[in-house]
């Protein structure tokens, strides 16, 4: 499906050098969108995206620093004049630490990525956003914000966290024309999944086999719900976190 709306926007992305970032990146650029990515490694982004020319640009920083995302958001601002969407999307794996395996610098490290980081990059595009009076914000959950089994301590408690600042804030801005919600994948087969699949890839086999679909999901497709979220169709959409999960949390 062509989502021709998108033609002109700018979207604003974190994590977008791989992964479901770098799909989420793809799916806009495709569909007629400027696109500007954050993200503290440049990895394959610029020769993977550069065929689009004058609709893509990127800053390699950190979102846990606010210099860093500071300077990113004036890039942008200055390179497309306006941020319509911005997509919360990077985030960091805790190794699945229990809570007495959790040291203190790996709690910190986990929840200055996912939670501070978040509020960080939303805290500074946001007034742009309020000015325009109007703009769509997609955070990244996990089924690790509704359950447990989906990461560790640190991490499990983090997209818990991610989403109830993504349903205070759609509370708190709605009437000023910004839409927030936020997406729960499941497996997503990413390079940050990519410890499941070494050696025999027994563990890879099992998720598969636990999901009810019976398989791992593309980034893409996690893309593909971000292009509605962030279109008019989900104009009534408020405050809301979609699983993607292939059906995981249906057990």
């Amino acid at each position: 499906m062509k989502w021709e709306e998108f033609v002109g926007q700018t979207v604003f992305i974190t994590g977008g050098a791989s992964g479901i970032g770098k799909a989420q990146a793809i799916a806009f650029l495709k569909n007629g969108a400027n696109v500007f990515v954050l993200d503290k490694v440049e990895g394959k982004l610029k020769e993977t995206l550069e065929q689009y020319e004058n609709h893509f640009a990127y800053s390699v920083g950190s979102i846990t620093n606010k210099d860093s995302v500071q300077q990113a958001v004036k890039h942008a601002l200055n390179k497309f004049k306006r941020i319509d969407i911005l997509l919360n999307t990077a985030g960091i794996l805790d190794g699945y630490a229990k809570t007495l395996e959790t040291e203190e610098p790996l709690w910190d490290k986990v929840m200055n990525t996912n939670v501070k980081g978040t509020y960080f990059v939303t805290n500074t595009v946001l007034p742009q956003m309020l000015q325009q009076k109007r703009g769509a914000i997609i955070n990244m959950a996990s089924i690790a914000g509704f359950v447990a089994g989906g990461g560790g301590a640190a991490y499990t408690a983090s997209k818990h966290a991610i989403i109830g600042y993504t349903k205070q804030l759609d509370y708190d801005y709605c009437r000023n024309g910004i839409r927030a919600n936020a997406i729960a994948p499941g497996a997503i087969k990413t390079p940050m999944n990519k410890a499941d699949f070494l050696g025999d890839g027994q563990m890879a086999k099992w998720v598969a086999e636990e999901t009810p679909a019976g398989r791992w999901a593309d980034p893409s497709e996690v893309a593909d719900l971000t292009l509605f979220l962030a279109s008019k169709a989900a104009d009534y959409i408020h405050g809301v976190v979609i699983p993607i999960d292939g059906g995981w949390m249906n057990k």
